[in-house]
C-alpha cells in the first residue's frame, strides 16, 4: 500500500494492477482505446488473470462505466471489453449495466493528480442492491485512483462488503 492511501485510505479495500504502466503495456493500452484494436484486449485481460488469487474471488466484476458520450465517441468500452475475458476465465458474473457514469467529466490524462478526485465527484450513480456481496472494479489503468475510488463510495452505498479495483496497468508516482 502507498503512503497516500496509508494516510487517506480509498473507499476500496484492495487494489491489483497487473503490470506497472510502462512499454510496452502502455503502448498496447493506447492501441486498444484510441485505435480500437480491440484484439488486444484478451491479451490485457489475460495478464490480469495471471495476477488474481483464485482463492478470493469477488461475487461480481463491475467494469468501469463510460459516459455515453465518451461512449459514443470512442465506439466500445475498454474496461467492459476486458472485464468480458477477465468475466469468462475465472467464471465470475460480469454485471456491465449496474453502474452508470452520469456525469461527462474531462478526460483524466491531461490532469494534474491534484486535480483528478474533484473531477470525478459525483461521476457515478448505482442503485443496485449489493448487500454482502464482494465486487471487483475493473479498469484497464490507475494513476491516483481517484475514478475507482469515486466508483467504489457508490458501490459501498449499495451494500457492497468487499470492493477490489483491479487494473491492468499502474501508473507510478510522478509518471503520467
Amino acid at each position: 500500500m502507498c503512503g497516500a492511501c496509508l494516510a487517506n485510505p480509498p473507499a476500496f479495500h484492495l487494489g491489483l494492477a497487473a503490470v506497472n504502466y510502462a512499454f510496452p503495456v502502455d503502448a498496447l493500452l493506447h492501441s486498444l482505446k484510441y485505435q480500437k484494436n480491440l484484439a488486444i484486449a484478451p491479451v490485457l485481460a489475460d495478464l490480469l488473470v495471471r495476477r488474481i488469487d483464485a482463492g478470493a474471488l469477488p461475487d461480481f466484476i463491475v467494469p468501469m462505466p463510460l459516459h455515453p458520450v465518451r461512449l459514443r465517441e470512442r465506439g466500445f468500452n475498454q474496461a467492459l471489453e476486458i472485464a468480458r475475458r477477465v468475466s469468462k476465465r475465472l467464471d465470475i458474473p460480469l454485471l456491465p449495466a449496474i453502474c452508470r457514469r452520469v456525469k461527462d467529466t474531462p478526460s483524466q490524462t491531461g490532469l494534474p493528480w491534484k486535480e483528478r478526485g474533484k473531477n470525478i465527484r459525483d461521476a457515478f450513480a448505482c442503485e443496485t442492491d449489493l448487500s454482502g456481496k464482494r465486487i471487483a472494479m475493473l479498469d484497464d489503468v490507475m494513476t491516483t485512483g481517484s475514478t475507482l475510488n469515486e466508483l467504489a463510495k457508490i458501490l459501498r452505498k449499495c451494500g457492497a462488503a468487499h470492493i477490489s479495483g483491479w487494473v491492468v496497468a499502474r501508473t507510478l508516482s510522478g509518471d503520467s
